[in-house]
């Protein structure tokens, strides 16, 4: 085959690549090899559908090998600015469409990619329970702003967002991001693991006894962050509230919503509470901040 035709060929496999869509886009393992700390004896890694009748919810459980998958905003509308995307599940299993592939679908209609986190569940004994999966965030986090060439994103425009235990986890990377919760393996963990901004929905695990566990420490240069949850969530409100009342005396950018009804659980679906419309809320914090905008 000619040089010519091989040039030709090379083109055509690029093009055809950015060209597929995001539900094409095979998950990558976001360590070169075993994460840090597995020993493999969590079991097979598992999908499971809900019961005919029930709420729809895809479960992922014993995940030992975290993936990420990037789903980019169309070319049209592209900020540039992406969101890591963390689902909730109580740090044992992954509400995976509900709390994930929705959530990536519905950031790219605003112009925003999404980088989807399959972080490792459950619980991993003898740890705290955002241990594993903060290590896999903060790698993800890495990776995302190395990629931001590849990728054709903004480097500083990159945030987190979570549901329930996946808001805890956001909350972490977002509180914890100046010391690793792994020793470094390669180049790709000397790039900053700081969210530029962190997404809250009814996030868990934050209060313990009405005040704010010791995990969490606000600092000045804790990024900016948006809250929503509902006054009769059984995951108490509280860690919303008290975050955010910490955020707000620390000097750090922060909103809040709270309605009254919506309970939890219920990520981007509606229902006859109010609190399905965060993502509009969501998305007028992000362009008052200049995150919509164009690169």
């Amino acid at each position: 085959m000619s040089l010519k035709w091989i040039a030709l060929l090379t083109v055509f496999v690029v093009v055809d690549i950015h060209g597929m869509s995001a539900a094409e886009r095979k998950p990558e393992n976001i360590w070169p090899n075993t994460a840090p700390q597995e020993t493999g004896n969590i079991g097979e890694e598992k999908a499971t559908s809900s019961k005919p009748g029930d709420k729809q919810v895809l479960r992922i459980s014993n995940v030992s090998t975290p993936t990420l998958q990037f789903y980019p905003a169309p070319k049209d509308k592209n900020t540039g600015t992406t969101i890591v995307v963390c689902p909730g599940g109580g740090y044992n299993i992954l509400a995976f469409d509900l709390e994930g592939t929705e959530v990536c679908e519905w950031l790219n209609t605003i112009g925003v990619n999404a980088v989807l986190l399959k972080y490792r569940v459950p619980r991993r004994a003898g740890l705290p329970p955002y241990h594993a999966p903060l290590q896999d965030a903060q790698r993800t986090l890495s990776i995302t702003r190395t990629r931001a060439k590849q990728w054709g994103i903004a480097e500083d425009r990159i945030g987190i967002l979570g549901f329930s235990a996946g808001g805890n986890l956001a909350a972490m990377a977002a509180l914890k991001y100046s010391q690793r919760n792994y020793d470094e393996i390669d180049a790709i963990d000397k790039v900053s693991c700081r969210p530029d901004f962190a997404v809250l929905v009814y996030p868990a695990y934050l209060v313990k006894d009405g005040k704010l566990v010791p995990e969490v420490q606000v600092t000045k240069n804790t990024p900016p962050m948006f809250m929503a949850h509902a006054y009769n969530d059984g995951v108490t409100p509280e860690s919303s509230v008290l975050l955010w009342l910490a955020l707000k005396r620390t000097g750090v950018p922060a909103e809040m919503h709270i309605t009254e009804t919506g309970g939890h659980g219920y990520g981007l679906r509606k229902s006859p509470s109010n609190s399905h419309r965060w993502p509009q809320r969501c998305e007028q914090w992000m362009r008052e901040r200049g995150l919509l905008g164009k690169m």
